[in-house]
Protein backbone atom coordinates (compact mmCIF):
# COMPACT_ATOMS: atom_id res chain seq x y z
CA UNK A 1 0.00 0.00 0.00
CA UNK A 2 1.24 3.31 -1.05
CA UNK A 3 0.76 6.08 1.34
CA UNK A 4 0.41 10.00 -0.18
CA UNK A 5 3.06 10.50 1.89
CA UNK A 6 6.13 9.97 0.13
CA UNK A 7 9.34 11.75 2.21
CA UNK A 8 9.51 12.72 5.32
CA UNK A 9 12.93 15.25 5.95
CA UNK A 10 14.25 17.01 9.06
CA UNK A 11 16.42 20.30 8.55
CA UNK A 12 17.82 21.65 11.91
CA UNK A 13 20.11 25.07 12.25
CA UNK A 14 24.17 23.94 12.11
CA UNK A 15 26.46 25.63 14.48
CA UNK A 16 26.68 28.36 13.76
CA UNK A 17 22.80 28.75 13.68
CA UNK A 18 22.83 30.51 10.23
CA UNK A 19 22.10 27.51 8.17
CA UNK A 20 19.70 24.69 7.96
CA UNK A 21 21.71 21.43 7.31
CA UNK A 22 20.25 17.81 6.86
CA UNK A 23 18.99 16.11 10.01
CA UNK A 24 17.61 12.92 8.77
CA UNK A 25 15.04 11.77 6.83
CA UNK A 26 12.53 8.76 5.91
CA UNK A 27 12.08 8.23 2.23
CA UNK A 28 9.97 5.59 0.50
CA UNK A 29 11.42 2.74 -1.68
CA UNK A 30 13.15 4.12 -4.97
CA UNK A 31 14.14 7.86 -3.53
CA UNK A 32 17.76 6.87 -3.05
CA UNK A 33 18.78 9.72 -5.17
CA UNK A 34 16.71 12.34 -3.96
CA UNK A 35 17.82 11.00 -0.28
CA UNK A 36 21.50 11.89 -1.64
CA UNK A 37 21.24 15.23 -3.14
CA UNK A 38 19.45 16.18 -0.07
CA UNK A 39 22.39 14.89 2.59
CA UNK A 40 24.29 17.11 0.88
CA UNK A 41 22.57 20.48 1.29
CA UNK A 42 22.27 23.47 3.33
CA UNK A 43 19.57 26.51 2.76
CA UNK A 44 20.01 29.88 4.58
CA UNK A 45 17.54 31.98 5.87
CA UNK A 46 14.75 32.43 3.21
CA UNK A 47 16.28 29.89 0.59
CA UNK A 48 14.87 26.91 -0.65
CA UNK A 49 11.70 25.37 0.97
CA UNK A 50 12.88 25.24 4.11
CA UNK A 51 14.34 28.60 4.80
CA UNK A 52 11.90 30.57 3.65
CA UNK A 53 9.09 29.16 6.35
CA UNK A 54 12.01 29.40 9.06
CA UNK A 55 11.89 33.22 7.59
CA UNK A 56 7.77 33.23 7.34
CA UNK A 57 7.39 31.67 10.58
CA UNK A 58 4.12 29.55 9.76
CA UNK A 59 3.97 26.23 7.63
CA UNK A 60 4.27 26.99 4.12
CA UNK A 61 3.06 25.02 1.54
CA UNK A 62 4.12 24.42 -2.20
CA UNK A 63 1.85 22.77 -4.87
CA UNK A 64 3.86 23.65 -7.82
CA UNK A 65 8.20 23.11 -7.64
CA UNK A 66 8.79 25.10 -11.42
CA UNK A 67 9.42 27.72 -11.66
CA UNK A 68 9.53 28.56 -7.86
CA UNK A 69 12.22 29.14 -4.49
CA UNK A 70 12.22 25.47 -4.63
CA UNK A 71 16.09 23.86 -5.06
CA UNK A 72 15.78 20.31 -6.32
CA UNK A 73 12.84 20.69 -8.71
CA UNK A 74 14.79 18.48 -11.56
CA UNK A 75 15.31 15.75 -8.59
CA UNK A 76 11.79 16.24 -7.25
CA UNK A 77 10.13 15.60 -10.15
CA UNK A 78 12.29 12.27 -11.52
CA UNK A 79 11.76 10.65 -8.02
CA UNK A 80 7.69 11.52 -8.87
CA UNK A 81 7.19 14.50 -6.31
CA UNK A 82 4.90 16.93 -6.57
CA UNK A 83 4.27 18.97 -3.44
CA UNK A 84 5.96 19.68 -0.34
CA UNK A 85 5.09 21.05 2.83
CA UNK A 86 7.15 22.87 5.69
CA UNK A 87 6.61 22.93 9.10
CA UNK A 88 9.06 24.97 11.30
CA UNK A 89 9.27 24.36 15.28
CA UNK A 90 10.08 27.08 17.38
CA UNK A 91 11.04 27.47 21.11
CA UNK A 92 9.78 31.37 21.31
CA UNK A 93 11.99 32.84 18.77
CA UNK A 94 14.59 30.43 18.31
CA UNK A 95 13.92 27.96 15.47
CA UNK A 96 14.38 24.26 16.64
CA UNK A 97 13.56 22.47 13.22
CA UNK A 98 12.11 22.38 9.76
CA UNK A 99 9.74 19.14 9.28
CA UNK A 100 9.30 18.87 5.40
CA UNK A 101 6.60 16.56 3.99
CA UNK A 102 6.81 15.45 0.29
CA UNK A 103 3.64 14.02 -1.63
CA UNK A 104 3.13 11.71 -4.77
CA UNK A 105 0.82 10.62 -6.67
CA UNK A 106 -0.52 8.92 -9.88
CA UNK A 107 -4.15 8.84 -10.98
CA UNK A 108 -5.23 6.74 -8.24
CA UNK A 109 -3.78 8.55 -5.68
CA UNK A 110 -6.59 10.43 -3.76
CA UNK A 111 -5.83 12.67 -0.77
CA UNK A 112 -4.98 16.29 0.50
CA UNK A 113 -2.96 18.20 2.66
CA UNK A 114 -3.94 21.43 2.44
CA UNK A 115 -2.85 25.05 4.67
CA UNK A 116 -5.76 27.16 6.27
CA UNK A 117 -5.07 30.26 7.67
CA UNK A 118 -6.98 33.16 9.75
CA UNK A 119 -6.19 36.54 10.68
CA UNK A 120 -8.23 37.79 13.15
CA UNK A 121 -7.80 41.48 12.04
CA UNK A 122 -8.85 40.86 8.47
CA UNK A 123 -11.55 37.92 9.11
CA UNK A 124 -13.44 35.65 11.42
CA UNK A 125 -13.60 32.84 9.45
CA UNK A 126 -10.31 30.11 8.63
CA UNK A 127 -9.56 30.57 4.40
CA UNK A 128 -7.61 27.95 2.08
CA UNK A 129 -4.23 29.36 1.94
CA UNK A 130 -3.50 26.75 -0.78
CA UNK A 131 -3.71 22.58 -1.18
CA UNK A 132 -2.47 19.31 -3.02
CA UNK A 133 -5.23 17.53 -3.53
CA UNK A 134 -3.92 14.32 -5.91
CA UNK A 135 -6.61 13.25 -8.27
CA UNK A 136 -9.60 14.93 -6.23
CA UNK A 137 -10.26 18.12 -8.81
CA UNK A 138 -14.27 18.69 -7.44
CA UNK A 139 -12.76 18.32 -4.06
CA UNK A 140 -9.88 20.71 -4.67
CA UNK A 141 -12.38 23.18 -6.66
CA UNK A 142 -14.82 23.37 -3.47
CA UNK A 143 -12.22 23.82 -1.31
CA UNK A 144 -11.11 26.63 -2.62
CA UNK A 145 -14.22 28.32 -2.46
CA UNK A 146 -15.09 27.70 1.25
CA UNK A 147 -14.18 29.25 4.59
CA UNK A 148 -14.87 27.89 8.00
CA UNK A 149 -15.78 29.93 11.06
CA UNK A 150 -14.37 28.80 14.37
CA UNK A 151 -16.05 25.87 15.80
CA UNK A 152 -17.00 24.48 12.55
CA UNK A 153 -15.57 21.85 10.00
CA UNK A 154 -11.97 20.45 10.76
CA UNK A 155 -10.22 23.32 9.99
CA UNK A 156 -12.38 25.27 12.33
CA UNK A 157 -12.63 22.53 14.90
CA UNK A 158 -8.91 22.24 15.15
CA UNK A 159 -8.68 25.87 15.44
CA UNK A 160 -11.26 26.15 18.80
CA UNK A 161 -9.40 23.17 20.11
CA UNK A 162 -6.33 23.45 20.01
CA UNK A 163 -5.08 20.65 19.81
CA UNK A 164 -4.54 18.33 16.71
CA UNK A 165 -7.87 16.30 16.21
CA UNK A 166 -9.00 13.35 13.89
CA UNK A 167 -12.65 12.99 12.38
CA UNK A 168 -13.28 9.61 10.75
CA UNK A 169 -15.36 7.88 8.56
CA UNK A 170 -16.18 11.70 7.23
CA UNK A 171 -19.18 10.34 4.77
CA UNK A 172 -21.19 9.94 8.24
CA UNK A 173 -19.65 12.92 9.73
CA UNK A 174 -21.77 16.20 9.49
CA UNK A 175 -19.19 17.67 11.72
CA UNK A 176 -16.85 17.82 8.29
CA UNK A 177 -18.92 20.18 6.34
CA UNK A 178 -17.30 18.77 2.64
CA UNK A 179 -18.67 15.28 3.88
CA UNK A 180 -20.18 15.06 0.38
CA UNK A 181 -17.93 15.94 -1.64
CA UNK A 182 -15.50 13.78 0.25
CA UNK A 183 -17.14 10.68 0.05
CA UNK A 184 -17.87 10.66 -4.04
CA UNK A 185 -13.76 10.81 -3.74
CA UNK A 186 -12.96 8.20 -1.08
CA UNK A 187 -12.00 10.49 1.43
CA UNK A 188 -13.06 9.00 4.57
CA UNK A 189 -10.77 10.16 7.59
CA UNK A 190 -9.44 13.69 8.96
CA UNK A 191 -6.60 14.85 10.57
CA UNK A 192 -6.05 18.89 12.07
CA UNK A 193 -2.96 20.20 13.18
CA UNK A 194 -3.28 23.42 14.70
CA UNK A 195 -0.17 25.77 14.65
CA UNK A 196 -0.16 29.20 16.39
CA UNK A 197 2.56 31.94 15.48
CA UNK A 198 3.86 34.63 18.14
CA UNK A 199 0.98 37.11 16.74
CA UNK A 200 -2.70 36.40 16.79
CA UNK A 201 -2.77 34.52 13.88
CA UNK A 202 -3.77 30.49 13.50
CA UNK A 203 -3.07 27.95 10.88
CA UNK A 204 -4.08 25.23 10.31
CA UNK A 205 -2.77 21.95 8.20
CA UNK A 206 -5.36 19.29 7.31
CA UNK A 207 -4.72 15.96 6.34
CA UNK A 208 -7.50 14.20 4.05
CA UNK A 209 -6.66 10.37 3.64
CA UNK A 210 -8.85 7.77 1.08
CA UNK A 211 -8.77 4.20 2.16
CA UNK A 212 -7.30 3.01 -0.85
CA UNK A 213 -4.07 5.35 -0.76
CA UNK A 214 -4.09 6.65 3.36
CA UNK A 215 -1.86 9.84 4.16
CA UNK A 216 -0.40 7.07 6.64
CA UNK A 217 -1.06 4.15 8.17
CA UNK A 218 -1.57 5.21 12.00
CA UNK A 219 -2.50 8.76 13.57
CA UNK A 220 -2.06 8.73 17.17
CA UNK A 221 -2.41 11.98 19.36
CA UNK A 222 -0.78 11.95 22.85
CA UNK A 223 -1.38 14.73 24.74
CA UNK A 224 0.04 15.34 28.60
CA UNK A 225 -1.85 14.47 31.41
CA UNK A 226 -2.91 16.31 34.28
CA UNK A 227 0.47 16.15 36.18
CA UNK A 228 2.31 16.81 33.15
CA UNK A 229 4.03 13.53 34.19
CA UNK A 230 3.88 11.40 31.48
CA UNK A 231 1.91 11.41 27.95
CA UNK A 232 -1.42 9.36 27.32
CA UNK A 233 -3.43 8.13 24.43
CA UNK A 234 -6.08 10.86 23.27
CA UNK A 235 -7.49 9.79 19.79
CA UNK A 236 -6.12 7.64 17.06
CA UNK A 237 -6.62 5.94 13.36
CA UNK A 238 -5.26 3.09 12.08
CA UNK A 239 -6.42 1.81 8.40
CA UNK A 240 -5.88 -2.23 9.80
CA UNK A 241 -8.58 -0.96 12.30
CA UNK A 242 -7.23 -2.27 15.35
CA UNK A 243 -9.06 -0.37 18.53
CA UNK A 244 -6.08 1.98 19.56
CA UNK A 245 -8.14 3.23 22.60
CA UNK A 246 -8.44 0.06 24.39
CA UNK A 247 -4.61 -1.23 23.54
CA UNK A 248 -3.57 1.97 24.97
CA UNK A 249 -6.11 2.91 27.97
CA UNK A 250 -3.37 1.59 30.56
CA UNK A 251 -0.67 3.01 29.21
CA UNK A 252 1.50 5.95 29.22
CA UNK A 253 4.67 7.16 27.74
CA UNK A 254 7.40 8.80 30.01
CA UNK A 255 9.09 12.20 28.47
CA UNK A 256 11.96 11.45 26.99
CA UNK A 257 10.93 7.44 26.26
CA UNK A 258 10.92 6.40 22.65
CA UNK A 259 10.07 8.37 19.51
CA UNK A 260 6.63 10.20 20.84
CA UNK A 261 8.11 10.76 24.09
CA UNK A 262 11.86 11.96 22.98
CA UNK A 263 9.69 14.48 20.77
CA UNK A 264 8.45 16.17 24.30
CA UNK A 265 11.85 15.98 26.07
CA UNK A 266 13.35 17.97 22.95
CA UNK A 267 10.79 20.39 21.47
CA UNK A 268 11.20 18.28 18.46
CA UNK A 269 10.27 16.60 15.26
CA UNK A 270 11.46 12.86 15.62
CA UNK A 271 11.93 10.32 12.86
CA UNK A 272 12.09 6.69 13.63
CA UNK A 273 12.63 4.26 10.97
CA UNK A 274 13.02 1.31 13.02
CA UNK A 275 10.52 0.92 15.65
CA UNK A 276 12.22 -2.10 16.95
CA UNK A 277 14.02 -0.12 19.10
CA UNK A 278 11.95 2.27 20.02
CA UNK A 279 11.16 1.24 23.75
CA UNK A 280 7.53 2.94 24.05
CA UNK A 281 4.25 1.33 24.37
CA UNK A 282 3.73 2.74 20.98
CA UNK A 283 6.58 1.80 19.08
CA UNK A 284 6.08 -2.23 20.38
CA UNK A 285 2.31 -1.84 19.30
CA UNK A 286 3.21 -0.57 16.06
CA UNK A 287 6.19 -3.09 15.29
CA UNK A 288 3.11 -5.90 16.44
CA UNK A 289 0.91 -4.52 13.50
CA UNK A 290 3.60 -4.70 11.09
CA UNK A 291 4.57 -0.99 11.17
CA UNK A 292 8.33 -0.13 11.17
CA UNK A 293 8.56 4.02 10.46
CA UNK A 294 7.27 6.71 13.00
CA UNK A 295 7.03 10.46 12.38
CA UNK A 296 6.40 12.72 15.97
CA UNK A 297 5.48 16.28 15.98
CA UNK A 298 5.52 18.11 18.86
CA UNK A 299 2.48 20.65 18.87
CA UNK A 300 3.63 23.45 21.02
CA UNK A 301 0.93 26.17 22.60
CA UNK A 302 2.56 29.27 24.38
CA UNK A 303 6.09 27.84 25.55
CA UNK A 304 4.47 24.28 26.52
CA UNK A 305 3.95 21.09 24.86
CA UNK A 306 -0.43 20.54 23.92
CA UNK A 307 0.32 17.11 22.10
CA UNK A 308 2.42 15.14 20.25
CA UNK A 309 0.97 13.73 16.54
CA UNK A 310 2.76 10.28 15.45
CA UNK A 311 1.46 8.84 12.15
CA UNK A 312 3.11 5.97 10.64
CA UNK A 313 3.90 5.04 7.09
Amino acid sequence: MKTFIRVVELWVPDRTRMRLEFGGGLYDEGLSAFKAVSEELHFGYDEGLPGKTWACGHPVILTKFANSYFKRTDQAVAAGLTCGVAVPVFAGEFLQAVMVLFCGDDEAHVGAIELWHNDPDLSHEMGLVDGYYGAADMFEFNSRHTKFPRGFGLPGRTWKAGLPLIIKDLHDAKSFLRWEDAAKVGINLGVGVPYRTGTDQTWVLTFLSAQATPIARRFEIWVPNEARSALVFRAGDCSAQTDLAARYAANSIARGEGSIGGAWAAGMPALNDDLTHDGSIAGSEACAAGLSRMVALPVIGKAKLEAVLAWYL
